[in-house]
């Protein structure tokens, strides 16, 4: 028996594309092999195989929503994950994307520190992912654009989503830390009295867009956000 369709299902089913931006440049999904990025800097969006499918879906349309380019990449363990978790489709995701690459494709843009982009975050990351991002692996494009973006010193931000964590787990998260990533935890606060499993999925994306300057109303801060 099929799981009945989840809101982020059902918002990517009936949703027309949020802008005419989105629509001009999203066509039908295909991976663009080696594709040049558009003149406004993209945000690379990689997303892994841990729990958390969710987030990276609203991420997604939330950057859809504000105009902002998107170069997706979705690792083999993230398919299962979205089908499991948001029930759809990866190919669901590209609506939300300027251009989608094939996690497997090395020769990519995104692959080479010569193309310019806003930053990247890898949402959610799997602690196997975060693991190869500290010790230097490449062997996907999804790692190999984390690396870009630490050598080339731009944004770069984990969501794990992962308890306990292990010592081991830690180590990895503390390396990346000190190489200027952003760790970001999925762990939304209760200080903003959430009603619904997704207004906390909107707190989340909300700290996601924060990190590239974003502007969004996924959630209020801490008295009403007001300094």
């Amino acid at each position: 028996m099929c799981p009945a369709p989840t809101s982020a299902a059902r918002r990517l089913a009936n949703d027309r594309p949020p802008n005419r931006l989105i629509n001009r440049v999203v066509g039908p999904y295909k991976l663009t092999r080696g594709a040049i990025l558009p003149e406004q800097r993209a945000v690379v969006i990689g997303v892994s195989g841990a729990s958390g499918a969710p987030i990276a879906v609203r991420v997604l349309e939330a950057l859809a929503g504000a105009a902002v380019p998107v170069a997706l990449v979705v690792s083999d363990g993230a398919r299962a994950v979205l089908r499991e978790e948001s029930g759809i489709e990866p190919s669901a995701l590209a609506r939300y994307a300027t251009h989608t690459f094939d996690d497997h494709d090395l020769a990519a843009s995104i692959a080479s520190g010569s193309v310019p982009t806003r930053g990247m975050a890898v949402v959610p990351a799997s602690m196997n992912t975060v693991a190869k991002i500290a010790l230097g692996l490449a062997d996907s494009l999804l790692l190999r654009a984390a690396q870009v973006h630490l050598k080339e010193r731009r944004p770069l931000v984990v969501v794990p989503r992962e308890t306990p964590i292990s010592a081991i787990h830690l180590r990895h998260l503390a390396t990346l830390a000190e190489l200027g990533v952003v760790v970001l935890p999925a762990s939304p606060p209760y200080y903003t009295h959430p009603k619904s499993v997704q207004d906390q999925t909107d707190y989340l994306a909300g700290k996601v867009l924060d990190q590239f300057g974003v502007p969004h109303t996924l959630y209020r801060g801490w008295k009403g956000g007001v300094v």
